[in-house]
């Protein structure tokens, strides 16, 4: 069917007008605001000890789920491709729950685990404080952000197959050997690509790290809820708007590196 330029034009033009109305405009909003008093003013927003701190909390975060998720991706999406054994629907499905649970239900539940009444409550008596510190923060990011690596390397794993391993393997490689020489390289941008995900999804998240943290500014606050007291509680929405242009510029640069590594994938 052939499609006149008139109607493809018109279609272009729908798309782009839906995108300005979904996307542009909000982005311009929140940079209107944030910059309306001047980029000095800007900087003094995102440069308070709150927000250095709150900064500070979010690349900590990022720092301990990445490294996990990494490792705990490729190992699950080996077992994935690799293994045959019981359970293996069921990983599967579990693997794909952060995606169809609310983040607010995860917070919940990990109260429900880690905190004072929960099962493993007890652990507080002892000095070790989950829920309203760090590691319930942490926790909470890494089932959120737990498919990204899995689905990232699965594909990869499937598609080079297993002939290379094999022949490694017949010529007298062990399995560590095997592994960083072949498997490794081969999975490497599905990898990359998926570590640019997790990064961007651990800075963004709201509703599981809000229901495990105190919020206390200096503590246990996130750049994510840096902007949700400043706006709710503070009543600052200057130092909102601030707080997340900063957020938004992060997660740009991720999108911007998820983006190339996109392409630089599709090449090679």
């Amino acid at each position: 069917m052939k499609i006149s330029p008139f109607a493809r034009i018109s279609l272009r033009t729908i798309v782009l007008g839906y995108l300005a109305v979904l996307l542009l405009s909000p982005i311009a909003v929140i940079l209107y605001r944030a910059f309306e008093h001047g980029a000095v003013t800007f900087y003094h927003a995102i440069s308070t000890p709150a927000a250095i701190s709150a900064l500070n909390l979010s690349m900590i975060i990022v720092a301990i789920v990445v490294p996990l998720n990494v490792v705990f991706g490729i190992v699950t999406a080996l077992a994935l491709v690799r293994g045959r054994f019981p359970g293996r629907g069921l990983l599967q499905s579990v693997v794909d729950l952060p995606f169809a649970v609310s983040p607010i239900v995860v917070g919940v539940s990990l109260i429900l685990l880690w905190g004072a009444g929960g099962w493993f409550g007890g652990l507080e008596s002892t000095g070790f404080r989950v829920i309203f510190g760090l590691p319930g923060m942490v926790i909470a990011t890494i089932f959120v952000t737990l498919p990204f690596v899995v689905r990232e390397v699965e594909p990869v794993l499937y598609e080079i197959g297993e002939e290379q391993e094999q022949a490694a393997a017949t010529l007298g490689a062990s399995k560590w050997q095997t592994f960083t020489r072949i498997t490794l390289p081969a999975i490497r941008w599905g990898l990359t690509y998926g570590v640019v995900l997790t990064i961007a999804r651990a800075l963004g998240e709201f509703g599981a790290v809000i229901m495990v943290s105190s919020g206390i500014p200096g503590q246990s606050q996130t750049l994510t809820l840096l902007v949700h007291s400043r706006y709710i509680d503070d009543h600052n929405t200057f130092g909102a708007y601030a707080a997340a242009t900063l957020l938004m510029g992060i997660a740009l640069i991720a999108l911007l590196l998820m983006t190339l590594l996109d392409r630089k994938r599709s090449t090679t």
